[in-house]
């Protein structure tokens, strides 16, 4: 009887992901309000940093326009690239 190792490897990480996922799902349907406000945080953050950020490039200061260009090319490509996976 020989036993895979590999198979048994593959075996306890997915008995692993499958405990967490359970006990990931039940942290979210407990703490709802919580994992929001977290989320909530994350994205003022991250835009708040962002505006710190083009702020201190001075030609974006001089010239707005830039802005608006490089922020639809950066959607136009990450939204082609969405596209593609």
């Amino acid at each position: 009887m020989d036993i895979d190792p590999i198979k048994k490897v593959t075996d306890v990480r997915r008995h692993g992901v499958e405990q967490l996922s359970k006990r990931r799902d039940t942290a979210f349907k407990r703490f709802p309000l919580v994992f929001t406000l977290l989320g909530t945080f994350g994205v003022v953050a991250t835009w708040d940093g962002f505006q710190r950020l083009i702020v201190k490039v001075p030609a974006i200061q001089r010239n707005p326009v830039i802005t608006l260009i490089v922020g639809i090319l950066a959607l136009l490509v990450t939204g082609t690239l969405y596209k593609k996976l």
